[in-house]
């Protein structure tokens, strides 16, 4: 088969793609990666073939236009994706409504117009079998559908945008006619009519979408097919440092939280500084992953602690005895692969509600971001490495997700549903 992955330039996101470009590719299968053209080099550093597509225009680059609404906008889920942590009776049509509008006409929009056409002009050549986009690239669904191809949204976190469009359609279907604008469906109908096709709901949500969350964590959408996909760590290049080559003489604990934070704002909410400072005197190593930029605002760095620009999450965890990081999605599920208690401080995105459900399995402490002061991160830390439970219920978690398939024993799967769903009849310009 030929396969087209397809994704925004933005690392976190493609780099939980790699793993199953890779099972494909070597299973046999022709493998391409679309994305803007300045993102090739990332893509052809993990070994994969880049198609250059669109333009460069940087991702998030209209919010930066104005940082105290960016700012602002971090914490937690935005309208309307914030209908996914609500229960179903507390949701308000004109408040969904117009999140949607906004999302859509200030994200989705900038991040797919400028790949779209030649997405499709691409699609339309190679005439893929199976298209694999992540859940923001939506142009990957548009060229899809332009050619026949079947087509999966690889998911990289809780099902966030899915459950948000189910209980959108719920709510829709109780207005009057006259009520019921839908701006996703406008804008995506409006790219598949250009291009020979029409509006499905599978173009927000694909035939598809492959999960890397076991059921008791899943956040499942009214009809959306999913199929499970074990997370395999991939952080780009990794060279592991001498000092891991040694077993940790005291508990090590990883304090990591993340990219986003310092890649597309402001720096972290929580004082790194203000942790370091209070986990000082602990009969423990602490190894801590911060930006230089962060690393500029520590005062000091205490003895019994250990700060670097970056170390592959892969070959540290496995020496920790607890992390604290900030349950960005790659962050926690790397951690997940090892059974090690976590105190989760998150603020972003979907880092909440993904702590939440983290928090219900047993194996995490949550304390927000903007609380995370350094006396509430040592007592949350002396918790989880003191309680057993804590580090059962991590080991419990650990064998949940060790029984999703891999991305090689998903092969099999993904050519089925891909004959399943490619269209017989392929279109042509």
């Amino acid at each position: 088969m030929r396969i087209l992955f397809t994704t925004t330039p933005d690392k976190s996101l493609f780099q939980q793609m790699v793993p199953l470009a890779w099972a494909l590719r070597t299973a046999g299968h022709e493998v391409r990666v679309a994305a803007p053209p300045k993102f090739a080099s990332v893509i052809t550093q993990a070994g994969l073939t880049a198609v250059p597509v669109g333009s460069d225009r940087p991702v998030w680059r209209l919010p930066q236009l104005n940082p105290e609404r960016m700012e602002a906008e971090r914490k937690g889920l935005p309208a309307p994706y914030s209908a996914a942590e609500q229960a179903p009776e507390e949701l308000d049509w004109p408040t969904l409504k117009a999140g949607y509008a906004q999302v859509v006409g200030h994200w989705h929009k900038t991040d797919n117009f400028p790949m779209t056409a030649d997405l499709v002009e691409f699609a339309r050549h190679w005439q893929p079998d199976l298209v694999i986009w992540e859940p923001l690239t939506y142009a990957g669904a548009i060229a899809a559908q332009a050619v026949g191809a079947a087509h999966a949204r690889l998911l990289w976190s809780i099902d966030v945008l899915g459950l948000t469009r189910s209980r959108f359609l719920r709510l829709k279907a109780q207005q009057p006619p006259e009520e019921q604008s839908d701006p996703l469906a406008d804008w995506l109908g409006a790219y598949a009519r250009k291009y020979g096709g029409e509006f499905t709901e599978e173009l927000a949500t694909g035939h598809f979408s492959l999960d890397q969350f076991p059921p008791s964590m899943r956040m499942a959408a009214d009809g959306v097919r999913y199929v499970p996909l074990r997370y395999v760590p991939y952080g780009g290049p990794a060279v592991v440092p001498r000092w891991l080559w040694q077993e940790p003489e005291r508990p090590r604990v990883a304090l990591t939280l993340g990219i986003a934070a310092t890649n597309r704002f402001a720096g972290h909410i929580a004082d790194v500084g203000d942790i370091l400072d209070a986990l000082d005197g602990l009969d423990i190593e602490v190894v801590a992953t911060l930006a230089e930029s962060e690393q500029r605002k520590l005062k000091r760095i205490p003895d019994n602690a250990r700060v670097v620009s970056y170390v592959p999450l892969h070959a540290l965890l496995p020496t920790c005895s607890a992390v604290i990081n900030h349950a960005g999605p790659g962050t926690f599920l790397t951690t997940t692969l090892n059974p090690i208690p976590q105190v989760a401080v998150p603020w972003d995105f979907d880092e909440p509600e993904l702590a939440r459900r983290a928090a219900g399995q047993g194996a995490v402490l949550t304390v927000r971001a903007d609380r995370a002061t350094g006396a509430v991160v040592r007592e949350s830390l002396l918790r989880v490495l003191g309680e057993p439970a804590f580090r059962q219920a991590a080991t419990d978690l650990r064998d949940q997700f060790r029984t999703l398939p891999t991305p090689n024993e998903l092969v099999p799967q993904l050519e089925r549903l891909t004959e399943e769903f490619r269209s017989p009849a392929r279109r042509t310009p």
